[in-house]
């Protein structure tokens, strides 16, 4: 038997505050526990306040994904109020949502996640100076062309709902206002401009080209077909991935669920599709099952909270925090959600394997989950989302209009869930009204799936889980563990809804 050793580490580049503990044994983790250790409460905020007030307060949850959490917040009071949104409504909807997606798969590929290509853990690489010239931090060229033209596609968001972050332009039944013509054409010439940059520097050739590819040797063949799919980001990222060893790491729990999202217009035809351009079930063994949110509900069993045991569904959840140490082996301040009694990862390879994606599926099959797979899915995605934008960018310059706002009155009682896929996966809000103000309000944002502590079950999270068998070469800068974690973008800030001031665990720091 090696030498154990058991490892805290606060991982940075993650949004809000994450400590991942190892127990590592022979050079290869074999236990793991994931503690999110902020608290916020805005479940809780909602308690007491009028209506309407979700849809100002809950984007504020986050900076990343704060049009998603519109996009949940509006959806709950368009069931709760049994509104019909008009067509244009929902195209406008879609496209600032979209948009969010868009800019931030590739901010997050090059900032957060291939910043580490840099690091001196790779300095032995074949490719890290060529990495360090393409993503170290605030000075590689591909990061600071990533910032400035994922700044410039938001402009999007801000046309459309007047600002970014934070805006507040969906309201139940439709939006605030329809943007004139001359705004509609805007945002096609910053959609398209961002699309060639995408395509010609992440993909290397056309999205055209890049559909064609369908299983795991199509692959492999595209990357080595000419320097400029070799050399664009996608490429780059795998030939450095598959030295580094990344495509054999972090298989996770192999269930994968998606809410589904992006409704489509009723006037709409989307690749044939009917209801959600993004297709909601969850992938196991193979298979894609027929979603069903009565399946959800929320562990407390390993989090800081107190009020129930087992699981609830969110209409029934609490969130009554109990700060109790390692009481009664409570670790996070994170929930842990399951789907029919299991964990579920959600994010965009979810998401392309529910769709049924032929090469992500084949992927899957042939190669199995892993830290690259699953990073790869995130890179590719703007791929499938950029025709559907410029569809309904199209549609509403068209559109002879069926106005964009349907008057719900006002909303007194009943309750309503709002269902989406956000940039990082499945998102939910469940809120129920009382004489016109919320009297339960309940988020399950995708980092609480994928960043989940045990259950009452004891069965560990999706990303605790992926940690399992992953090497460590160096326990003081111990990378591998960022690399399968960062595959999964984590949000805490989202996710764990203060930590104690100068408490660091600190025995190992991730270095870049």
């Amino acid at each position: 038997m090696g030498e154990r050793k058991v490892l805290d580490i606060p991982l940075n580049r993650a949004e809000g505050d994450l400590e991942i503990r190892v127990e590592v044994e022979g050079g290869v983790v074999t236990d793991a526990w994931s503690a999110g250790t902020m608290y916020r409460g805005f479940e809780n905020l909602l308690v007491g306040r009028g209506a309407l007030d979700g849809l100002v307060v809950t984007p504020r949850i986050c900076g990343i994904c704060t049009t998603t959490h519109l996009t949940a917040a509006v959806l709950a009071l368009d069931d709760a109020a049994c509104v019909r949104v008009p067509d244009d409504a929902v195209r406008l909807r879609n496209v600032a949502l979209a948009t969010e997606h868009v800019q931030s798969d590739v901010r997050q590929a090059v900032l957060m996640y291939m910043a580490d290509f840099a690091g001196a853990a790779h300095a032995g690489h074949s490719l890290h100076d060529e990495a360090v010239r393409r993503y170290a931090p605030l000075k590689g060229g591909v990061a600071t062309d990533t910032i400035r033209e994922t700044k410039r596609v938001l402009e999007i968001v801000a046309i459309i709902g007047g600002q970014w972050p934070h805006s507040s332009f969906m309201v139940p039944g439709g939006v605030t206002h329809r943007p004139e013509a001359t705004e509609i054409l805007r945002c096609r010439h910053i959609l398209h401009r961002y699309r060639e940059w995408y395509e010609r520097r992440v993909l290397g050739c056309s999205i055209g080209r890049w559909r064609e590819i369908r299983t795991a040797g199509d692959l492999d063949a595209w990357v080595e077909e000419n320097g400029a799919q070799r050399n664009g980001e996608i490429g780059f990222f795998m030939r450095f991935c598959r030295e580094a060893c990344l495509d054999s790491i972090g298989r996770g729990c192999g269930r994968f669920l998606s809410f589904g999202g992006l409704d489509l217009p009723a006037a709409t035809r989307t690749k044939g599709r009917r209801g959600k351009l993004v297709a909601a079930g969850l992938a196991h063994g193979g298979k894609v099952h027929a979603f069903d949110q009565a399946k959800i509900a929320e562990h407390i069993a390993s989090s800081w909270f107190e009020g129930y045991e087992g699981g609830r569904h969110p209409f029934e959840g609490l969130t009554r925090p109990y700060a109790s140490g390692d009481e009664a082996g409570r670790y996070s301040w994170a929930k842990a959600p399951r789907y029919d009694g299991h964990p579920a990862e959600t994010g965009p390879l979810a998401e392309l394997l529910v769709a049924r994606d032929p090469l992500f599926t084949d992927l899957v099959t042939e190669r199995g989950p892993s830290a690259m797979v699953r990073q790869l899915a995130r890179m590719a995605r703007p791929a499938i989302l950029f025709d559907a934008m410029d569809q309904w960018l199209d549609e509403l310059m068209r559109s002879e209009g069926d106005g964009f706002h349907t008057s719900p009155g006002a909303i007194r009682d009943g309750r309503g869930m709002g269902l989406t896929q956000a940039a990082r996966g499945a998102l939910g809000h469940w809120v129920t009204i009382a004489g016109g103000r919320i009297q339960r309000y309940q988020i399950i944002t995708p980092t609480a799936w994928n960043a989940s502590p045990r259950d009452s079950a004891g069965v560990r999270g999706p990303w605790e889980e992926a940690l399992i068998g992953t090497p460590v070469r160096d326990p003081a800068n111990p990378v591998e563990i960022g690399h399968v974690i960062r595959s999964f973008d984590p949000c805490l800030v989202c996710c764990v809804h203060s930590v104690k001031g100068g408490r660091s665990l600190g025995r190992a720091v991730l270095q870049v």
